[in-house]
């Protein structure tokens, strides 16, 4: 899938998607899921190739067949094979979406949604200049997106702030280094604190949570943890230790929607507010990120922008589109509640699997 523009963080730039869409069909549905990897293990390990093995290779052979009463049956059923989330959380994602089609109810609904419309947010990537940077953020805030988030790295961070401060001193901004950052730089994220943020998302490494704890104690601004909590585990070890005060939840990350319930339930108990962030998904997965968004402690804006943000034209209808109010209405419809267009899954599709029980 061809984004409409480029889109470049500290780990390089995209100019298109490669995503694996998965379907499962059980008495007479078809429910869908996105596994969004991406093409180089910078983000994380698993990549979409690496997606792709998983999926063939183990995980969706331990579903075929198997008799799964809904999305809430299928972790313990993927549990022997350690890791690979996001391939995991495609297959669950689309037991769900097939569970919900059959009970003719909205996803958002089955999972414990509360909301008609979720609150959007705009994730600006890198950009040429800081110029082009003004332009782009400018063009966003006058569509209407209520909050944006823009990448750092080292070189591209106080002096983007600063501008951006200067040109939009209202607007609810956040910033996203991706783990660009190690303790040594500790004076960059200090320095931050006084451009009134409302948080800086994974300053330090994806496996590190001692280090977010001791700048989190030093600066006002709340750190939001993304890398750094793939499960419920984490989640819980990250509140212990005050590593961060804002958790951003996806679905993929965390492998599948019964996780990432789990840890929106465990920050409300805690009284910690969350948001659901994206990985470019199509509007497979961001029906599903729509869908778990309107759960009442997703309290804050969500990396849920409308459709035509990352594509010009998506696979599924109807498009997702940004209210006048800065938000994105949850569907109605049973199941994810968009129907995926097959002419234009097939013009996009490079290879396919199928597997049936029974072999």
């Amino acid at each position: 899938m061809e984004l409409t523009s480029p889109f470049e963080t500290s780990f390089g730039r995209e100019h298109e998607k490669r995503t694996i869409i998965v379907s499962v069909e059980a008495d007479g549905e078809v429910g869908y899921g996105e596994c969004p990897a991406g093409d180089t293990p910078f983000y994380s390990y698993e990549t979409t190739d690496i997606s792709w093995y998983a999926l063939t290779r183990y995980l969706a052979p331990a579903l075929a067949g198997r008799e799964v009463k809904g999305g809430m049956d299928v972790p313990a059923l993927l549990r022997r094979v350690r890791g690979y989330n996001m391939a995991k959380a495609a297959l669950e994602e689309a037991v769900w979406d097939a569970q919900a089609r059959r009970e003719n109810v909205p996803l958002s609904r089955l999972l414990g949604g509360v909301k008609d419309r979720v609150e959007s947010g705009v994730s600006v990537g890198i950009q040429e200049s800081i110029d082009e940077l003004v332009k782009v953020v400018g063009r966003y805030v006058e569509e209407g997106y209520p909050r944006v988030k823009v990448k750092i790295k080292p070189s591209w961070d106080l002096t983007v702030v600063h501008r951006l401060r200067v040109e939009f001193p209202e607007i609810p901004l956040m910033v996203d280094a991706n783990g660009a950052y190690d303790i040594s730089q500790k004076a960059v994220i200090k320095a931050l604190d006084r451009y009134g943020l409302m948080m800086i998302e994974q300053p330090f490494g994806y496996d590190d949570l001692v280090d977010h704890a001791a700048i989190q104690k030093e600066i006002r601004t709340p750190i939001c943890l993304d890398e750094s909590v793939p499960s419920l585990g984490a989640v819980r070890a990250a509140l212990k230790l005050g590593s961060c005060r804002v958790i951003n939840v996806k679905v993929s990350r965390v492998g599948g929607l019964c996780e990432a319930v789990r840890i929106h339930d465990l920050c409300m108990s805690e009284g910690v507010p969350t948001w659901v962030g994206g990985m470019l998904e199509t509007g497979v997965g961001r029906a599903v990120n729509v869908a778990l968004a309107s759960l009442p402690n997703f309290t804050l804006p969500n990396d849920i922008s409308a459709s035509n943000r990352y594509y010009h034209e998506d696979i599924v209808e109807p498009p997702f589109e940004l209210n006048s109010d800065g938000t994105i209405s949850v569907p109605r419809g049973g199941g994810l509640g968009v129907e995926v267009v097959w002419e234009r899954l097939e013009r996009a599709t490079v290879r396919s699997r199928v597997f049936k029980a029974g072999g």
